[in-house]
């Protein structure tokens, strides 16, 4: 059961912090790092993860390591809604390959949402890949609002 497991020091988050895979980085601070999805369900897509818990899921996590992540998503979620102005904010986590988790570290999505967006609710991990020059230049702007 995906629930239950060992933790893969190779999981893609692992390797982003550990250097071996670049991202686009919004937000770093001793414990979290926020970054740009890579095929982003909406524009501003963001992900909070622990720099030092080896959580897989929500069930695994330390209390302080969730503070700290949740800490960081509400200063990450803040800085979007300043720099693209959505109409909502969608906050989103996922445990288990069943409910839709497909890297096992423990991440928490943050979707900023606009009324009429043709994308609406996409299926989690059906974004289509952005440019990385796009990327860097978007988180220029939620940075800016840090």
């Amino acid at each position: 059961m995906s629930l239950d497991g060992t933790y893969d020091d190779a999981n893609v988050f692992a390797l982003i912090l550990a250097g071996k895979i670049p991202s686009t980085k919004i937000y770093e601070d001793d414990t979290t790092f926020a970054f740009l999805d890579i095929m982003p369900q909406t524009r501003g897509h963001a992900l909070v993860i622990s720099k030092w818990s080896k959580a897989r899921n929500l069930l695994e996590i330390e209390d302080e390591a969730l503070a700290q992540v949740m800490a960081t998503t509400k200063k990450v979620a803040t800085a979007i809604r300043k720099a693209l102005d959505p109409d909502g904010i969608q906050i989103a986590q996922f445990n288990g390959a069943p409910a839709g988790q497909t890297i096992f570290h423990l991440h928490v999505h943050i979707l900023p949402r606009w009324e009429g967006d043709p994308r609406g609710f996409a299926a989690h991990g059906h974004g289509a890949p952005v440019d990385v020059g796009e990327l860097q230049a978007l988180a220029d702007e939620i940075r800016a609002q840090l």
